[in-house]
């Protein structure tokens, strides 16, 4: 989903991956250009409480089984064996570490990434190819044998910038879940709609204020009706997040989950409605309860905060089965996301598909773990840069604006 983490953020920091951040400056309404990026004072100690047995301790490796025969036989990894040379991409540079610095390697569920691995396997480039099967034989296999796994076929990279900083930003996203309707009728009357015909790829389209109030705008929307919200706020968040589940009531009367998938924008530039009324000192929290109480207090004024952000997500509905929560939407990789697993990354540091270790701590959140490189985002630019996908729903919200903080990773790549 080339998607727009909401950035309920003071300031705007540069899919997003990502998942997710009390709310302070959560990740909802401060963010695009995704985030202008910056970086975060440098974290002291950060690795030195965290340290890990080293692999040579580990019991002998564990083979095939009657409980799963297809595992592959491995070999105990010396993991004192020669490094290989720092790889330099792009926006990056990779420098080959132990596998004893990786915090949390020895303690993190790994299996509950592997659904994600799978599905990154589908799309996979030539350096996987090889391993796909393998990983694919292990999908039902221990965390601990699957950690061996990865030890002996898989060699860690810490991820860095050119200038070798190595501690970035870490963000969070969601997809919010929403009530709609097909037809305007009652509270629903704020539609979401579909690309009009006469959108350019690189030319700005009408604003949101002229979209809601300019005959020609409208005119050019006239057919182009998805869905309608109740909330026109609720319709911002899912502007910024770029896909949302909508329960509707379909003429039949039965009730569905839709989902309303990224399509494209109007080629207006994000900014941010907490930033605005930061800067008129109408509130001093940025968050997203903080918010809303001021559009509680000020209920005339909705539409002129609104207005502040010009820039408007056009969708397309995605078909789903019916019945509970389908499975999350389709990143930048073309595979669906996995709740706190699937990390949006620039991928020019990172390429897709690519396991990725992460160490993220903030004040409420702490963050040892397996997640796989999966979507992008606008602003998601630089080495050590991620939006964590935290899945969908409310609670999934809470814990994206939760995230605003520090940023290590280590990149996983086929020896």
């Amino acid at each position: 989903m080339v998607h727009q983490t909401i950035a309920m953020k003071i300031n705007k920091a540069s899919k997003a991956s990502s998942k997710i951040r009390p709310m302070q400056k959560p990740h909802f309404l401060t963010r695009r250009p995704h985030w202008a990026s910056f970086w975060m004072a440098a974290i002291v100690g950060m690795l030195s409480a965290c340290s890990v047995a080293p692999v040579a301790q580990d019991p002998p490796a564990p083979g095939p089984s009657a409980a799963n025969p297809s595992a592959p036989a491995l070999v105990t990894v010396d993991d004192s064996r020669p490094l290989p040379p720092v790889l330099v991409r792009a926006q990056s540079r990779w420098v080959p570490v132990r596998w004893s610095e990786l915090p949390g390697v020895d303690t993190d569920a790994v299996n509950e990434a592997w659904p994600a691995w799978l599905q990154s396997c589908q799309l996979s480039g030539p350096e996987w190819k090889p391993l796909c099967p393998e990983i694919a034989q292990l999908a039902n296999a221990s965390p601990e044998l699957q950690r061996r796994w990865m030890r002996e076929k898989l060699q860690p990279y810490r991820v860095e910038a050119q200038d070798q900083r190595n501690v970035g930003l870490l963000t969070g996203y969601y997809e919010p879940t929403l009530v709609g309707a097909r037809r305007p009728q009652g509270a629903f009357q704020v539609p979401l709609y579909a690309p009009p015909a006469q959108l350019s790829p690189r030319k700005p389209w009408f604003t949101r204020q002229e979209m809601e109030t300019s005959s020609a705008a409208r005119a050019a929307l006239r057919g182009k009706e998805l869905l309608y919200l109740a909330d026109p706020v609720d319709t911002m968040v899912l502007h910024i997040q770029g896909s949302g589940l909508v329960n509707v009531t379909e003429p039949d009367g039965r009730q569905r989950w839709v989902r309303m998938a990224f399509a494209a924008t109007n080629n207006q530039p994000y900014k941010s409605i907490g930033r605005w009324l930061l800067d008129r000192q109408l509130i001093r929290d940025a968050s997203w309860p903080g918010i809303k109480a001021w559009i509680d207090r000020n209920p005339s004024r909705v539409d002129e905060l609104l207005w502040q952000n010009p820039r408007v997500v056009f969708f397309r509905e995605e078909a789903l089965p019916v019945g509970s929560l389908p499975p999350g939407p389709k990143g930048a990789q073309g595979v669906p996301l996995t709740a706190e697993r699937s990390i949006a990354v620039d991928r020019r540091s990172i390429p897709y598909g690519t396991p990725v270790w992460m160490k993220s701590t903030g004040p409420q959140t702490h963050l040892d773990r397996l997640v796989l490189a999966q979507d992008t985002g606008t602003a998601i630019v630089g080495a050590v840069r991620a939006d964590y996908y935290a899945g969908s729903g409310p609670a999934a919200g809470e814990l994206a604006g939760r995230l605003k903080q520090p940023l290590q990773l280590w990149a996983l790549w086929p020896r």
